[in-house]
Protein backbone atom coordinates (compact mmCIF):
# COMPACT_ATOMS: atom_id res chain seq x y z
CA UNK A 1 0.00 0.00 0.00
CA UNK A 2 1.54 3.29 -1.10
CA UNK A 3 0.74 6.61 -2.74
CA UNK A 4 0.67 5.05 -6.21
CA UNK A 5 -1.96 2.56 -5.04
CA UNK A 6 -4.02 5.45 -3.69
CA UNK A 7 -3.96 7.24 -7.05
CA UNK A 8 -4.79 4.04 -8.94
CA UNK A 9 -7.71 3.24 -6.64
CA UNK A 10 -9.05 6.78 -6.97
CA UNK A 11 -9.05 6.62 -10.75
CA UNK A 12 -10.39 3.07 -10.83
CA UNK A 13 -13.39 3.94 -8.67
CA UNK A 14 -14.10 6.90 -10.97
CA UNK A 15 -14.39 4.65 -14.05
CA UNK A 16 -15.61 1.42 -12.42
CA UNK A 17 -18.87 0.07 -13.79
CA UNK A 18 -18.96 -3.26 -11.98
CA UNK A 19 -22.33 -4.38 -10.64
CA UNK A 20 -23.19 -5.01 -7.04
CA UNK A 21 -23.46 -8.68 -7.89
CA UNK A 22 -19.89 -8.74 -9.24
CA UNK A 23 -18.58 -6.95 -6.19
CA UNK A 24 -20.38 -9.31 -3.83
CA UNK A 25 -19.01 -12.24 -5.79
CA UNK A 26 -15.51 -10.87 -5.24
CA UNK A 27 -16.20 -10.49 -1.53
CA UNK A 28 -17.40 -14.09 -1.27
CA UNK A 29 -14.34 -15.34 -3.13
CA UNK A 30 -12.11 -13.62 -0.56
CA UNK A 31 -14.11 -14.38 2.56
CA UNK A 32 -10.97 -14.41 4.76
CA UNK A 33 -10.48 -10.71 3.99
CA UNK A 34 -14.00 -9.75 5.11
CA UNK A 35 -12.68 -7.82 8.12
CA UNK A 36 -9.60 -6.46 6.38
CA UNK A 37 -10.84 -3.59 4.20
CA UNK A 38 -7.40 -2.40 3.12
CA UNK A 39 -6.41 -5.90 1.98
CA UNK A 40 -9.73 -6.22 0.13
CA UNK A 41 -9.23 -2.92 -1.67
CA UNK A 42 -5.64 -3.74 -2.64
CA UNK A 43 -6.61 -7.13 -4.05
CA UNK A 44 -9.57 -5.64 -5.90
CA UNK A 45 -7.22 -2.98 -7.28
CA UNK A 46 -4.76 -5.61 -8.53
CA UNK A 47 -7.52 -7.50 -10.33
CA UNK A 48 -8.97 -4.40 -12.01
CA UNK A 49 -5.89 -2.20 -12.58
CA UNK A 50 -5.87 -3.37 -16.19
CA UNK A 51 -8.87 -1.10 -16.79
CA UNK A 52 -6.74 2.02 -16.24
CA UNK A 53 -5.35 3.83 -19.24
CA UNK A 54 -1.61 3.47 -19.86
CA UNK A 55 0.71 5.02 -18.94
CA UNK A 56 -0.71 5.08 -15.43
CA UNK A 57 -1.07 8.55 -13.98
CA UNK A 58 0.30 7.23 -10.68
CA UNK A 59 3.55 6.21 -12.37
CA UNK A 60 3.87 9.50 -14.25
CA UNK A 61 3.24 11.59 -11.15
CA UNK A 62 5.56 9.45 -9.01
CA UNK A 63 8.37 9.74 -11.56
CA UNK A 64 8.07 13.55 -11.67
CA UNK A 65 7.91 13.71 -7.89
CA UNK A 66 10.97 11.47 -7.62
CA UNK A 67 12.86 13.64 -10.11
CA UNK A 68 12.07 16.86 -8.25
CA UNK A 69 12.98 15.27 -4.92
CA UNK A 70 16.29 14.00 -6.32
CA UNK A 71 17.19 17.47 -7.62
CA UNK A 72 16.32 19.05 -4.27
CA UNK A 73 18.30 16.42 -2.37
CA UNK A 74 21.37 17.16 -4.51
CA UNK A 75 20.86 20.90 -4.10
CA UNK A 76 20.45 20.44 -0.34
CA UNK A 77 23.70 18.46 -0.12
CA UNK A 78 25.61 21.04 -2.18
CA UNK A 79 24.22 23.96 -0.15
CA UNK A 80 25.15 22.16 3.06
CA UNK A 81 28.64 21.46 1.73
CA UNK A 82 29.37 25.07 0.74
CA UNK A 83 27.69 26.43 3.88
CA UNK A 84 30.01 24.30 5.97
CA UNK A 85 33.06 25.42 4.00
CA UNK A 86 32.02 29.06 4.41
CA UNK A 87 31.48 28.67 8.16
CA UNK A 88 34.87 26.99 8.56
CA UNK A 89 36.79 29.43 6.39
CA UNK A 90 40.16 30.17 8.00
CA UNK A 91 42.41 32.97 6.76
CA UNK A 92 45.29 32.26 9.11
CA UNK A 93 44.75 35.44 11.16
CA UNK A 94 41.50 35.07 13.13
CA UNK A 95 40.39 31.67 14.51
CA UNK A 96 37.16 29.98 13.40
CA UNK A 97 34.36 30.66 15.89
CA UNK A 98 32.76 27.31 16.77
CA UNK A 99 29.57 29.08 17.90
CA UNK A 100 28.55 29.68 14.27
CA UNK A 101 29.00 26.04 13.29
CA UNK A 102 27.23 24.84 16.45
CA UNK A 103 24.27 27.04 15.63
CA UNK A 104 24.07 25.46 12.18
CA UNK A 105 24.40 21.80 13.28
CA UNK A 106 22.59 21.91 16.64
CA UNK A 107 20.26 24.88 17.02
CA UNK A 108 18.91 25.00 13.46
CA UNK A 109 18.15 21.23 13.21
CA UNK A 110 16.42 21.21 16.61
CA UNK A 111 14.37 24.24 15.63
CA UNK A 112 13.27 22.88 12.24
CA UNK A 113 12.55 19.43 13.70
CA UNK A 114 10.32 21.06 16.30
CA UNK A 115 8.43 22.83 13.53
CA UNK A 116 8.13 19.53 11.65
CA UNK A 117 6.71 17.80 14.75
CA UNK A 118 4.11 20.55 14.99
CA UNK A 119 3.30 20.01 11.30
CA UNK A 120 2.89 16.29 11.92
CA UNK A 121 0.57 16.84 14.87
CA UNK A 122 -1.55 19.39 13.02
CA UNK A 123 -1.68 17.35 9.83
CA UNK A 124 -4.71 15.42 11.14
CA UNK A 125 -6.69 18.51 12.11
CA UNK A 126 -6.24 21.23 9.55
CA UNK A 127 -5.67 21.51 5.85
CA UNK A 128 -2.99 24.19 5.94
CA UNK A 129 -0.53 22.66 8.37
CA UNK A 130 2.74 23.46 6.66
CA UNK A 131 4.62 26.12 8.57
CA UNK A 132 6.50 28.54 6.35
CA UNK A 133 9.79 28.06 8.17
CA UNK A 134 9.60 24.31 7.75
CA UNK A 135 11.18 22.69 4.66
CA UNK A 136 7.86 20.96 3.99
CA UNK A 137 6.27 24.31 3.12
CA UNK A 138 8.84 24.94 0.42
CA UNK A 139 8.51 21.40 -0.88
CA UNK A 140 4.84 22.06 -1.54
CA UNK A 141 5.82 25.10 -3.58
CA UNK A 142 8.25 23.07 -5.65
CA UNK A 143 5.45 20.70 -6.67
CA UNK A 144 4.05 23.62 -8.67
CA UNK A 145 7.04 23.13 -11.01
CA UNK A 146 5.46 19.97 -12.38
CA UNK A 147 4.43 20.07 -16.06
CA UNK A 148 1.05 21.73 -16.58
CA UNK A 149 -0.58 18.50 -17.79
CA UNK A 150 0.49 16.66 -14.64
CA UNK A 151 -0.64 19.59 -12.48
CA UNK A 152 -4.05 19.44 -14.16
CA UNK A 153 -4.29 15.70 -13.50
CA UNK A 154 -3.35 16.27 -9.86
CA UNK A 155 -6.13 18.85 -9.53
CA UNK A 156 -8.62 16.39 -11.05
CA UNK A 157 -7.58 13.66 -8.63
CA UNK A 158 -8.22 15.81 -5.53
CA UNK A 159 -5.48 14.30 -3.38
CA UNK A 160 -6.47 14.08 0.26
CA UNK A 161 -4.89 17.12 2.05
CA UNK A 162 -3.74 14.85 4.87
CA UNK A 163 -1.86 12.66 2.39
CA UNK A 164 -0.39 15.66 0.54
CA UNK A 165 0.93 17.09 3.81
CA UNK A 166 2.68 13.86 4.76
CA UNK A 167 4.20 13.50 1.28
CA UNK A 168 5.94 16.87 1.52
CA UNK A 169 6.87 16.36 5.19
CA UNK A 170 8.64 13.12 4.34
CA UNK A 171 10.54 14.63 1.43
CA UNK A 172 11.49 17.72 3.40
CA UNK A 173 13.13 15.51 6.03
CA UNK A 174 15.09 13.73 3.33
CA UNK A 175 16.33 17.04 1.91
CA UNK A 176 17.28 18.31 5.38
CA UNK A 177 19.12 15.06 6.08
CA UNK A 178 21.31 15.48 2.99
CA UNK A 179 21.90 19.14 3.87
CA UNK A 180 23.32 17.95 7.19
CA UNK A 181 25.43 15.33 5.45
CA UNK A 182 26.87 18.16 3.36
CA UNK A 183 27.84 20.01 6.55
CA UNK A 184 29.58 16.93 7.96
CA UNK A 185 31.47 16.29 4.72
CA UNK A 186 32.55 19.94 4.64
CA UNK A 187 33.86 19.70 8.21
CA UNK A 188 35.84 16.54 7.51
CA UNK A 189 37.25 17.91 4.25
CA UNK A 190 38.33 21.21 5.76
CA UNK A 191 39.85 19.56 8.83
CA UNK A 192 41.72 17.07 6.65
CA UNK A 193 43.12 19.68 4.25
CA UNK A 194 43.77 22.65 6.55
CA UNK A 195 45.33 23.34 9.93
CA UNK A 196 42.45 25.23 11.52
CA UNK A 197 42.53 27.08 14.82
CA UNK A 198 39.12 26.90 16.50
CA UNK A 199 37.97 29.28 19.19
CA UNK A 200 34.78 30.47 20.79
CA UNK A 201 33.62 33.99 21.26
CA UNK A 202 30.35 35.63 22.26
CA UNK A 203 29.20 39.06 23.37
CA UNK A 204 27.20 37.45 26.16
CA UNK A 205 28.68 37.18 29.65
CA UNK A 206 29.64 33.49 29.58
CA UNK A 207 32.65 32.22 31.50
CA UNK A 208 34.63 29.14 30.58
CA UNK A 209 33.15 26.97 33.34
CA UNK A 210 29.55 27.72 32.33
CA UNK A 211 30.35 27.06 28.69
CA UNK A 212 32.04 23.78 29.67
CA UNK A 213 28.93 22.64 31.56
CA UNK A 214 26.77 23.57 28.56
CA UNK A 215 28.96 21.63 26.12
CA UNK A 216 29.13 18.68 28.51
CA UNK A 217 25.33 18.55 28.48
CA UNK A 218 25.21 18.69 24.69
CA UNK A 219 27.74 15.85 24.53
CA UNK A 220 25.65 13.61 26.79
CA UNK A 221 24.71 11.16 23.94
CA UNK A 222 28.35 10.28 23.16
CA UNK A 223 30.57 11.41 26.06
CA UNK A 224 30.56 7.96 27.71
CA UNK A 225 31.81 6.23 24.55
CA UNK A 226 34.01 8.98 23.11
CA UNK A 227 35.25 11.18 25.96
CA UNK A 228 37.89 12.69 23.68
CA UNK A 229 35.07 14.27 21.64
CA UNK A 230 34.10 16.46 24.64
CA UNK A 231 36.11 19.72 25.02
CA UNK A 232 37.94 19.89 28.33
CA UNK A 233 37.75 22.90 30.59
CA UNK A 234 41.40 23.61 29.84
CA UNK A 235 40.73 23.65 26.08
CA UNK A 236 37.75 25.94 26.54
CA UNK A 237 39.78 28.37 28.63
CA UNK A 238 42.63 28.37 26.14
CA UNK A 239 40.37 28.87 23.12
CA UNK A 240 38.19 31.70 24.42
CA UNK A 241 38.69 34.53 21.95
CA UNK A 242 38.34 38.23 22.81
CA UNK A 243 38.29 40.37 19.71
CA UNK A 244 40.32 43.42 20.77
CA UNK A 245 41.77 44.96 17.69
CA UNK A 246 43.27 42.47 15.24
CA UNK A 247 45.61 40.69 17.61
CA UNK A 248 45.30 37.31 19.30
CA UNK A 249 46.27 36.78 22.93
CA UNK A 250 49.71 35.36 23.56
CA UNK A 251 48.19 32.42 25.48
CA UNK A 252 46.08 31.44 22.45
CA UNK A 253 49.09 31.66 20.18
CA UNK A 254 51.17 29.49 22.51
CA UNK A 255 48.41 26.82 22.56
CA UNK A 256 47.61 27.00 18.86
CA UNK A 257 48.36 23.30 18.33
CA UNK A 258 45.61 22.34 20.77
CA UNK A 259 42.88 24.51 19.23
CA UNK A 260 42.24 22.04 16.42
CA UNK A 261 40.87 19.49 18.92
CA UNK A 262 37.48 21.17 18.65
CA UNK A 263 36.77 19.32 15.40
CA UNK A 264 35.92 16.09 17.23
CA UNK A 265 33.17 17.75 19.21
CA UNK A 266 31.82 19.50 16.12
CA UNK A 267 31.83 16.24 14.14
CA UNK A 268 29.93 14.31 16.81
CA UNK A 269 27.50 17.19 17.32
CA UNK A 270 26.79 17.19 13.59
CA UNK A 271 26.45 13.42 13.50
CA UNK A 272 24.02 13.24 16.41
CA UNK A 273 21.91 16.41 16.26
CA UNK A 274 21.88 17.07 12.54
CA UNK A 275 22.01 13.54 11.10
CA UNK A 276 20.90 10.85 13.55
CA UNK A 277 18.00 12.84 14.98
CA UNK A 278 17.00 13.91 11.48
CA UNK A 279 17.11 10.30 10.33
CA UNK A 280 14.70 9.36 13.11
CA UNK A 281 12.46 12.22 12.01
CA UNK A 282 12.58 10.80 8.50
CA UNK A 283 11.58 7.35 9.77
CA UNK A 284 8.74 8.97 11.72
CA UNK A 285 7.59 10.72 8.55
CA UNK A 286 7.66 7.40 6.66
CA UNK A 287 5.46 5.86 9.36
CA UNK A 288 3.14 8.87 9.29
CA UNK A 289 2.87 8.72 5.51
CA UNK A 290 1.91 5.04 5.70
CA UNK A 291 -0.83 5.81 8.22
CA UNK A 292 -2.03 8.73 6.08
CA UNK A 293 -2.23 6.49 2.99
CA UNK A 294 -4.27 3.94 4.95
CA UNK A 295 -6.63 6.60 6.27
CA UNK A 296 -6.92 8.20 2.84
CA UNK A 297 -7.70 4.82 1.26
CA UNK A 298 -10.77 4.41 3.45
CA UNK A 299 -11.89 8.02 3.00
CA UNK A 300 -11.87 7.97 -0.81
CA UNK A 301 -15.21 8.80 -2.36
CA UNK A 302 -16.98 5.59 -3.33
CA UNK A 303 -14.85 3.26 -1.18
CA UNK A 304 -17.57 2.88 1.47
CA UNK A 305 -20.06 1.81 -1.20
CA UNK A 306 -17.53 -0.56 -2.75
CA UNK A 307 -16.78 -2.24 0.59
CA UNK A 308 -20.47 -2.45 1.46
CA UNK A 309 -21.23 -4.14 -1.85
CA UNK A 310 -18.39 -6.60 -1.24
CA UNK A 311 -19.34 -7.54 2.29
CA UNK A 312 -23.12 -7.19 2.62
CA UNK A 313 -25.45 -9.88 1.20
CA UNK A 314 -27.97 -8.88 -1.46
CA UNK A 315 -31.06 -9.38 0.64
CA UNK A 316 -34.18 -11.02 -0.82
CA UNK A 317 -37.53 -10.29 0.77
CA UNK A 318 -38.72 -13.85 0.37
CA UNK A 319 -35.78 -15.46 2.09
CA UNK A 320 -36.83 -14.57 5.63
CA UNK A 321 -40.60 -14.70 5.31
CA UNK A 322 -42.27 -16.90 7.90
CA UNK A 323 -45.06 -19.16 6.75
CA UNK A 324 -47.35 -21.49 8.60
CA UNK A 325 -47.06 -24.22 6.02
CA UNK A 326 -43.75 -24.82 4.41
CA UNK A 327 -45.00 -26.90 1.54
CA UNK A 328 -48.13 -26.66 -0.60
CA UNK A 329 -49.41 -28.45 -3.61
CA UNK A 330 -49.99 -26.80 -6.96
CA UNK A 331 -51.72 -28.27 -9.97
CA UNK A 332 -50.97 -31.91 -10.62
CA UNK A 333 -48.11 -33.36 -8.67
CA UNK A 334 -45.90 -30.21 -8.67
CA UNK A 335 -44.91 -29.32 -5.16
CA UNK A 336 -43.89 -25.82 -4.10
CA UNK A 337 -41.88 -24.51 -1.18
CA UNK A 338 -42.15 -21.07 0.36
CA UNK A 339 -38.85 -21.08 2.23
CA UNK A 340 -35.59 -22.71 1.23
CA UNK A 341 -33.68 -25.02 3.55
CA UNK A 342 -30.47 -23.81 5.13
CA UNK A 343 -28.34 -26.29 3.18
CA UNK A 344 -28.43 -28.54 0.12
CA UNK A 345 -26.20 -31.32 -1.14
CA UNK A 346 -25.56 -29.42 -4.36
CA UNK A 347 -26.45 -26.11 -6.00
CA UNK A 348 -26.68 -25.70 -9.76
CA UNK A 349 -27.46 -22.74 -11.96
CA UNK A 350 -28.87 -22.89 -15.47
CA UNK A 351 -26.78 -20.63 -17.74
CA UNK A 352 -25.23 -18.88 -14.76
CA UNK A 353 -21.61 -18.44 -13.72
CA UNK A 354 -20.25 -19.84 -10.51
CA UNK A 355 -19.67 -16.29 -9.27
CA UNK A 356 -23.38 -15.55 -9.70
CA UNK A 357 -24.28 -18.77 -7.90
CA UNK A 358 -22.12 -17.87 -4.92
CA UNK A 359 -23.83 -14.48 -4.70
CA UNK A 360 -27.27 -16.14 -4.96
CA UNK A 361 -26.41 -18.59 -2.20
CA UNK A 362 -25.26 -15.71 -0.05
CA UNK A 363 -28.49 -13.80 -0.70
CA UNK A 364 -30.72 -16.84 -0.10
CA UNK A 365 -28.71 -17.86 3.00
CA UNK A 366 -28.00 -21.26 1.51
CA UNK A 367 -24.97 -23.40 2.34
CA UNK A 368 -23.70 -26.10 0.01
CA UNK A 369 -20.42 -27.97 -0.53
CA UNK A 370 -20.85 -28.20 -4.31
CA UNK A 371 -21.68 -25.52 -6.89
CA UNK A 372 -21.98 -26.17 -10.64
CA UNK A 373 -23.01 -24.09 -13.62
CA UNK A 374 -25.01 -26.11 -16.14
CA UNK A 375 -26.52 -25.37 -19.53
CA UNK A 376 -25.46 -22.20 -21.29
CA UNK A 377 -22.06 -22.74 -22.88
CA UNK A 378 -21.62 -26.22 -21.38
CA UNK A 379 -21.45 -29.18 -23.74
CA UNK A 380 -23.80 -32.14 -23.40
CA UNK A 381 -20.88 -34.20 -22.11
CA UNK A 382 -20.09 -31.65 -19.41
CA UNK A 383 -23.73 -31.56 -18.25
CA UNK A 384 -23.88 -35.35 -18.28
CA UNK A 385 -20.81 -35.50 -16.05
CA UNK A 386 -22.42 -33.08 -13.57
CA UNK A 387 -25.62 -35.19 -13.54
CA UNK A 388 -23.47 -38.22 -12.80
CA UNK A 389 -21.97 -36.41 -9.77
CA UNK A 390 -25.37 -35.19 -8.53
CA UNK A 391 -26.97 -36.73 -5.48
CA UNK A 392 -29.33 -35.99 -2.60
CA UNK A 393 -31.21 -32.71 -2.67
CA UNK A 394 -30.28 -30.27 -5.43
CA UNK A 395 -31.12 -26.57 -5.59
CA UNK A 396 -31.41 -25.42 -9.22
CA UNK A 397 -31.43 -21.67 -9.99
CA UNK A 398 -33.01 -20.46 -13.21
CA UNK A 399 -33.55 -17.03 -14.69
CA UNK A 400 -37.23 -16.27 -14.10
CA UNK A 401 -37.62 -14.01 -17.14
CA UNK A 402 -36.39 -16.74 -19.51
CA UNK A 403 -39.12 -19.36 -20.11
CA UNK A 404 -38.13 -23.04 -19.83
CA UNK A 405 -36.53 -24.36 -23.01
CA UNK A 406 -36.49 -27.90 -24.35
CA UNK A 407 -32.80 -28.14 -23.43
CA UNK A 408 -33.63 -27.30 -19.83
CA UNK A 409 -36.52 -29.75 -19.69
CA UNK A 410 -34.29 -32.51 -21.09
CA UNK A 411 -31.60 -31.73 -18.51
CA UNK A 412 -34.12 -31.70 -15.64
CA UNK A 413 -35.58 -35.00 -16.77
CA UNK A 414 -32.11 -36.59 -16.69
CA UNK A 415 -31.26 -34.94 -13.35
CA UNK A 416 -34.30 -36.23 -11.43
CA UNK A 417 -33.22 -39.79 -12.23
CA UNK A 418 -29.98 -39.28 -10.25
CA UNK A 419 -31.15 -37.30 -7.22
CA UNK A 420 -33.75 -37.47 -4.47
CA UNK A 421 -35.14 -33.97 -4.92
CA UNK A 422 -34.74 -30.94 -7.20
CA UNK A 423 -35.90 -27.51 -6.03
CA UNK A 424 -36.17 -25.13 -8.98
CA UNK A 425 -35.75 -21.48 -7.95
CA UNK A 426 -36.69 -18.79 -10.50
CA UNK A 427 -34.68 -15.66 -9.64
CA UNK A 428 -35.11 -12.09 -10.81
CA UNK A 429 -32.53 -9.41 -11.61
CA UNK A 430 -30.02 -8.22 -9.06
CA UNK A 431 -31.67 -4.79 -9.09
CA UNK A 432 -34.88 -6.51 -7.95
CA UNK A 433 -32.98 -8.29 -5.14
CA UNK A 434 -33.48 -11.53 -7.09
CA UNK A 435 -37.24 -11.52 -6.45
CA UNK A 436 -38.99 -13.08 -9.46
CA UNK A 437 -42.21 -11.55 -10.79
CA UNK A 438 -45.29 -13.66 -10.13
CA UNK A 439 -46.17 -13.92 -13.82
CA UNK A 440 -42.81 -15.52 -14.56
CA UNK A 441 -43.10 -17.92 -11.63
CA UNK A 442 -46.52 -18.98 -12.89
CA UNK A 443 -45.08 -19.80 -16.32
CA UNK A 444 -42.45 -21.97 -14.71
CA UNK A 445 -45.03 -23.64 -12.48
CA UNK A 446 -47.19 -24.63 -15.44
CA UNK A 447 -44.23 -26.01 -17.34
CA UNK A 448 -42.81 -27.98 -14.41
CA UNK A 449 -46.22 -29.40 -13.56
CA UNK A 450 -46.04 -31.38 -16.81
CA UNK A 451 -43.33 -33.52 -15.24
CA UNK A 452 -45.75 -35.11 -12.79
CA UNK A 453 -42.77 -36.05 -10.65
CA UNK A 454 -42.68 -35.92 -6.87
CA UNK A 455 -38.97 -35.11 -7.05
CA UNK A 456 -39.48 -31.72 -8.73
CA UNK A 457 -40.27 -28.76 -6.48
CA UNK A 458 -40.73 -25.08 -7.23
CA UNK A 459 -39.73 -22.15 -5.02
CA UNK A 460 -42.65 -19.71 -4.96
Amino acid sequence: MNFKSYLDLYQLIEIDNSTKEQRRSFGLSQILLAHKPIAQLLLWLELHRIKLKKPLFSETFASYLYGITLVLVIVGFVVGLFSGIALLHYNGHAPVNVIYFMAMVIALPLFTMTLTLISMLKAYHTRAVLIHLSPSYWMEKIVSLLPSKVQKDVENVHINPLLANWIVIKRSQLIALFFSLGLLVALLLVVATKDIAFAWSTTLHVDAESFHRFLNTLALPWRSWFPSAVPSLELIEQSQYFRLGDKLSEEMISNASKLGEWWKFLAFATLFYAIILRFFMYLLSVLGLGMAVKKSFLSLKGVDILLRDMNEPIITTNAQESVKENETTLQGTLQTVQKLDASYDMVQGWAMSKEQLHVLNDSMHVITPLVYDVGGTNTLEEDAEIIHKSHGEVLLYVKAWEPPTMDFMDYLEALVKSVDKVVVVPVGMQEEHYNAEEKFVTIWARKLALFKSEKVWLKR
